[in-house]
Parts: C-alpha cells; structure tokens; sequence
C-alpha cells in the first residue's frame, strides 16, 4: 500500500509504502529509501515501533545528519581523504565529514526519491546514480528491494550493474530500540566476530585487524551494548552468497529480539552517543551491515569494485522474535 507522505520543494512527491505480514508492520519511504516504522509486538504482545524516525518528511529534512532509517550509497561509511584509485586513475569525491568521504557524499542515496514498483510483500526502489555522482565514476543502475518473509523478518536485498568500473557498498542506517522509547544501551548483543578494525582519531581504519579477545569489541558471548562505538567488525563468515546469521540483539525488558543475517564481510556498531535532538545520546543502536570502511584504499580489505557485465548483490534480513 502507498500514500503520499510528503512533497519537496521542488514540487516531488515522497510515498509512505506500508508492508504487512506475519505479524510484522514496515513503513518504507521513497525519499533515501528510509525505513521509517517497524512494529513488533513484545513478550505480553503489545506493538511498538523498534527503529527511530521521524512522524514527517521536514524531519528528515530537518535533521539529515543521523540517516535515520537510510539506504546509504554509493559507499556506506568513510572513504580517507575522499578519494581512492581505480585501474590507475585517481577519483576526488566530495568531502562531507572533515577531509574524508562519508556515505556517498553530501548528497548521497538517503537524500535522492527512488522509484517505487509493488513487488509480493514488499517493495522495489530503483533509480540510476550518473557518472560523476558524487565524484564516484560508472553509470549505476541499483535498485533495492524490501519484503517481509514468512516469519515477519525485513529482507533488504540491494542489485547493482554498471558501465564503468566503479566501488559500491550500500547498507541501512537503521537505528534499533527494541524497548520502543528510552536508552538502548541496556540492550544485550551477541556478535560473531573475532576482529574488529581499529581506527584513527577521523574513524578511518588503520589497516590493522585486532583480536577482540579480552577487550571492549568482545561480543561473541551476548553482553549489554553500553556505549562508546562507532567500529566496523569483521564478521568470522566472511562474504557469503546468502545471508547467514552474524548479530543477536536483546532488550531484557520486553522480551524483544533482533536477529540479523548477512551476505555482507562487515558490520559497524554504532551505540548513536552523538544523537541529538528530537531524540538523546544512545536511543538507538545501528547495526549497519556492510563491506570495510575506506576498502577502496586498502587492497588488503574485501574488494568493493564493481566491473561492467557483473551484478553487484547483497542481502541482509532483520528477524523479529521474543524471549519469555
């Protein structure tokens, strides 16, 4: 179902697509592909929506700054220096977090209204990035597409091709309160990584991949979140052709679990301390799957190229369940 939710300045219209099924109740926005509303029900079975966003379009536009709920594009996360080199060429993108790139630029994806089509429990969005977007090079042609599964769970499935060699990671900046209002940092999370990538004082990565044993970045045995995160983990499966589960997050007091399962090599933790208004410092808790920051500088790293003639594919589900 779509309704109109919004109008831009510019006279463009943005659509509310409302998804139903098995229990779970998913708001999708045109406008950056947002995930505004997800309602679940707790252990007593009272619904509440578990993702931050805002009730209008000005609040988005208002406050862009958290890519609430976003599709993050062309590149998810930071690129050092805002540029990288591809076969012998140097690429300057648009600087929008100090001297370095951050989710695809200062108008990256989660600004742009995508087209909607209806698909079987859900919704395709769709649009083309031009050459030079952003400074990123290739004609992008991506789409992503949001359903419900036989079990409530939220399945992003993202496609890409191109005409010129390019780098691409997308995700969503979805921020998770499984109690529906207040401080998730009480939420309890299980993470199979034995690594994270440390970083720099810009949170760029430093190259190194550090053992998580005896520290801080140690969730391989569910713990309260807590705060102080903003780091990229390197989940122990690696890429995957489909998506297989890497996160458990928990909020004790309602009962509410999320599950989350991934194609993608990464996943930043992110505990939101720089939240501002409407909302407060660790309302919410991103768990934001992905390809490693700043990977088109760091051959080591998981590539991030995308070449003409293949097809870019990257999966994650949101499983929705309760403990009693």
């Amino acid at each position: 179902m779509s309704e109109l939710f919004g109008t831009l300045s510019d006279g463009t219209e943005v659509h509310r697509w409302t998804l139903e099924h098995a229990g779970t109740r998913v708001e999708v926005l045109t406008y950056g592909g947002i995930v505004r509303s997800v309602q679940v029900p707790d252990r007593e079975g009272r619904t509440a929506n578990v993702v931050l966003g805002f009730s209008d379009l000005d609040g988005y536009l208002t406050h862009p700054e958290p890519y609430l709920g976003a599709l993050i594009g062309r590149y998810a996360n930071r690129i050092a220096h805002a540029r990288f080199p591809l076969d012998g060429a140097v690429f300057a993108l648009e600087p929008n977090n100090g001297p370095n790139s951050l989710h695809g630029g200062r108008t990256g994806f989660d600004k742009r209204v995508w087209a909607a089509e209806p698909v079987e429990h859900g919704v395709r969005l769709s649009r083309v990035s031009p050459h030079g977007e952003e400074g990123f090079p290739g004609r992008l042609e991506v789409s992503a597409t949001y359903t419900l599964d036989a079990s409530g769970g939220l399945r992003i499935a993202y496609e890409a091709v191109t005409d010129t060699p390019t780098v691409i990671n997308l995700t969503n900046h979805g921020y998770f309160n499984l109690a529906g209002a207040g401080h998730a940092g009480g939420h309890e999370l299980r993470l199979a990584a034995s690594r994270y990538t440390p970083v720099d004082a810009d949170l760029i990565p430093t190259g190194a991949l550090e053992d998580v044993t005896g520290s801080r970045f140690d969730f391989r045995t569910s713990r309260k979140v807590g705060s102080g995160y903003d780091h990229n983990f390197v989940l122990d499966k690696g890429v995957t052709g489909a998506p297989e589960e890497v996160a458990e997050l928990h909020d004790p007091a309602s009962g509410r679990t999320l599950t989350v399962a991934t194609t993608e090599p990464g996943l930043q933790l992110y505990t939101a301390d720089h939240l501002g208004e409407p909302f407060a410092p660790g309302d919410g808790i991103a768990l934001e799957t992905q390809h490693f920051p700043d990977s088109p500088n760091r051959p080591e790293f998981p590539g991030t190229v995308l070449r003409p003639g293949e097809v870019f594919r990257s999966e994650t589900v949101y499983g929705f369940g309760v403990r009693y």
